[in-house]
């Protein structure tokens, strides 16, 4: 394994040109004119997966955007490490805030700038080349199958079932993850849990045309005011989710495990300063990053309505509309929580508007097991590359689709990623650290050897 960051040195130019190749391509899911472009993504990431060494590489359709099937079997009796990732990426919008092209990759004060630098055909390529740099040495002694789906910025609605289909394809002892977050630039971390996730979409019908503001304003229901006092009755001044039965079924965490988040290094001043705000904000009685790991959460993710072209138009418009999410814990149901949801958003309603309230997508909350062999493989791995145990994390992100691997198919997942709060995930100006590219690849690389012998113990 010594040889890793002299395989990394000489080949770091062609690992990024490889990844760059991979990053250019707009796959967005969200968005219906980037189908061809999904396509030629999972074809991209086939052709990768065989250029690495992998027996065979395939691309597998479903009813959604194709999965990327590879796989490297070095012994029958061999453990087996199965590698998800994603390859679609978040919409780019607001264009005008880049810096620069979002599908042109750059790399500029030793970061890599690009939708998908970090989340996730950044952190997914660290685990590529971790795998070809065992396979071309001849260090591999796990087989390894790589799962890389389409969906997951969209809740991966196609993967549950592509899953029942070939789940004697994807068998594995262990589901390898790089697609989460570290502490800090230089801090190991493995994330223990995820929040889990329930998506709306809701709309607020007035009149059955924009009114002139003027003849009619004061007299008819304005859809946008309208929904701005929905929206504001589900969280009180407390930051409480204020939607009745919201908490029946959230598992509260106990002073000890709050107590070993706070010894967490966490600098809430550069927090803010990262994030160039005056001052953090969230439910009473919890810190920042209880507020984010063990706390659920209600956000707006868009939210639009009427006239907002250049100029003015002074119209009382006949609709207005949202986008809201809701991270979860363990305990809470996605399904219960979308109907829970429409059931308050519907009893706020005046009667002077009509209201559709609609579940997009969602997944449950998934806490992964410390004393499993893959968790503590992985934290071998970061102590041979950081230096030191790494901390563990309670995530406010969501991957929907861990929780259902656990259940559809029966394997725990790890959940070892590289990216960090500064890389914008999500936003314009995604980017992703060059080192923590490289020492993603290292990590990785590592884990399969710890990872073997802890599965002979």
């Amino acid at each position: 394994m010594s040889n890793i960051k002299t395989y990394i040195e000489e080949n770091k130019e062609r690992m990024l040109d490889e990844l760059f190749g991979l990053i250019r391509i707009p796959s967005i899911s969200s968005q219906a004119e980037h189908k061809p472009d999904m396509v030629r993504t999972a074809e991209y990431i086939r052709d990768a997966i065989l250029k690495a060494g992998a027996d065979r590489a395939e691309v597998i359709p479903s009813a959604g955007n194709p999965v990327v099937f590879g796989e490297k079997i070095v012994d029958a009796a061999a453990p087996t490490v199965l590698i998800y990732g994603h390859y679609d990426v978040m919409p780019v919008d607001p264009i005008q805030l880049w810096t620069s092209n979002p599908f042109e990759p750059e790399i500029r004060d030793g970061r890599i700038w690009a939708r998908g630098a970090d989340d996730d055909k950044g952190q997914m390529f660290t685990q590529l080349k971790a795998f070809e740099y065992l396979v071309k040495t001849g260090q591999l002694q796990t087989n390894v199958k790589f799962m890389i789906e389409g969906e997951e910025e969209i809740g991966s609605p196609s993967l549950e079932e592509w899953c029942k289909q070939h789940k004697e394809l994807v068998a594995a002892d262990v589901i390898l993850i790089s697609d989460t977050s570290m502490i800090g630039e230089n801090t190991a971390t493995l994330t223990q849990s995820l929040r889990g996730l329930a998506y709306m979409e809701v709309e607020v019908t007035g009149a059955s045309q924009d009114l002139h503001s003027g003849i009619f304003g004061g007299a008819v229901a304005n859809p946008i005011n309208v929904l701005a006092k929905m929206i504001a009755s589900c969280i009180d001044d407390n930051g409480h989710i204020a939607i009745p039965g919201f908490y029946d079924d959230v598992m509260e965490v106990s002073a000890e495990e709050r107590a070993m988040i706070a010894r967490a290094p966490f600098d809430l001043e550069a927090y803010k300063k990262n994030l160039d705000i005056d001052d953090v904000q969230g439910e009473a009685g919890f810190s920042t990053s209880e507020r984010t790991g063990i706390r659920p959460s209600l956000d707006v993710n868009g939210i639009w309505g009427g006239y907002t072209d250049e100029g003015s138009k002074t119209v009382t418009p006949s609709k207005a509309f949202a986008k809201i999410s809701m991270r979860l814990v363990p305990n809470q149901d996605h399904q219960k929580i979308a109907e829970l949801f429409k059931k308050h958003f519907e009893a706020v309603a005046p009667k002077s508007v009509r209201v559709k309230v609609k579940a997009h997508h969602g997944g449950a909350p998934y806490v992964s097991p410390s004393d499993h062999p893959g968790y503590r493989a992985a934290s071998k791995a970061c102590v041979d590359v950081f230096g030191e145990q790494p901390i563990p994390l309670r995530s406010g992100g969501s991957i929907p689709i861990v929780a259902v691997f656990e259940k559809v198919l029966g394997i725990k997942s790890i959940l070892m990623g590289y990216g960090h709060e500064s890389d914008r995930v999500h936003s314009p100006n995604e980017s992703f650290s060059l080192n923590r590219f490289f020492k993603g690849i290292e990590t990785n690389t590592r884990f399969y050897a710890h990872y073997n012998q802890e599965m002979k113990k």
